[in-house]
């Protein structure tokens, strides 16, 4: 089971791999020669035939510009691309921060509201 897993993973990895050389326009000719290898050894990484280590995904990411983590879940369910956008990510957070801004708020009215309805039926 073990191997099933890790077989499905260099797959996906390389995947992610082949779509950003792809969508830079590059060729494995010279992400090959980037990375110091052959085109054949490039090639079995994108097949997801050999098992790639963390420092080669490392090299690899930082040629593509991007972070371990982006290379590594590039792919959900092993084809849905994710967003990687990080403006699109950052304003999703502002906006929530500040829907939790927003109810904390409302909580501490509606506890003063109580607080001040409790004092004046004790009074």
């Amino acid at each position: 089971m073990g191997e099933q897993i890790k077989s499905a993973a260099n797959k996906t990895v390389g995947q992610s791999i082949r779509t950003l050389r792809i969508n830079n326009g590059w060729n494995q000719e010279y992400i090959a020669n980037k990375l110091g290898i052959s085109v054949p050894a490039f090639s079995k990484i994108e097949t997801g035939v050999t098992d790639v280590n963390l420092s080669r995904l490392e090299q690899i990411a930082h040629i593509y510009e991007i972070s371990l983590v982006q290379l590594m879940n590039l792919y959900n369910d092993g084809a849905v691309p994710v967003n990687l956008d990080l403006q699109v990510t950052q304003k999703r957070l502002s906006e929530q921060e500040a829907e939790i801004t927003a109810l904390q708020r409302k909580v501490i009215e509606l506890y003063e509201e109580l607080r001040g309805d409790q004092r004046t039926s004790k009074g």
